[in-house]
């Protein structure tokens, strides 16, 4: 039998009655998807659990997410930041060439990430996101997009040929450095390898984007 679909909100539910092992369906809110999807949750535990690649990733990062925390003084307290579980994720995955598709924006920032892997004893193949010099226009954007003006070469953002050159050089996992939004998700489209993002771009906040949600200077923005 089909399962009744619910489009899911989890966003909207303040209880997060799926943190709690006595959860009753009777008091989830009619917009929860586990008031029907008690088959899809169990084929997808039964997919990570048949699957030796999937079931590799899942377990390197339940490791990671569990040591990531330290008890000091009696508290739980987090330890590593982002780009140490980035490197003990690629540990526990028997990795050792990490690829970096960074913006050009964020050179000094990938040189520096690049810097940390290797001495930490990994190979880095990297990859900025202007590879090709090719202008926006080759692929179809309009002159009038163009950020220097329309008469103005301006080399395109190629993520694609980013994922395309770390996949000939065989990285084990793929590391984003500031990609644009979009040029990102074309990345993870093409890359044939488990990618995942140290620093995210956001031009106004210093790539820190969780800024914009606090702020008082950016609420006129959102």
């Amino acid at each position: 039998m089909t399962e009744k679909q619910i489009a899911p909100n989890c966003a909207k539910c303040d209880a997060k009655f799926c943190d709690n092992r006595d959860i009753q369906a009777t008091s989830l809110p009619t917009f929860c998807p586990m008031k029907v999807a008690t088959e899809t949750v169990h084929n997808i535990v039964d997919l990570v659990n048949s699957n030796a690649d999937l079931k590799k990733l899942y377990l390197a990062s339940a490791w990671v997410e569990k040591n990531a925390y330290e008890t000091v003084r009696g508290d739980i307290t987090p330890v590593w930041p982002r780009v140490c579980e980035v490197m003990e994720f690629a540990k526990q995955l028997g990795i050792e060439k990490l690829g970096v598709a960074f913006c050009i924006g964020l050179s000094d920032e990938a040189k520096k990430v690049v810097k940390i892997f290797e001495n930490n004893g990994f190979k880095v193949q990297s990859v900025v996101c202007k590879c090709g010099n090719v202008d926006k226009t080759r692929f179809g954007v309009p002159p009038t997009d163009k950020i220097g003006g329309s008469n103005s070469f301006e080399a395109a953002c190629n993520p694609v040929l980013q994922a395309e050159l770390l996949n000939q050089a065989g990285t084990g996992l793929n590391v984003t450095v500031g990609l644009c939004v979009g040029h990102d998700s074309l990345f993870f489209m093409h890359s044939k390898t488990p990618t995942t993002a140290l620093i995210v771009k956001d031009r106004v906040t210093g790539h820190n984007p969780v800024i914009a949600l606090y702020s008082q200077y950016h609420k006129s923005r959102l």
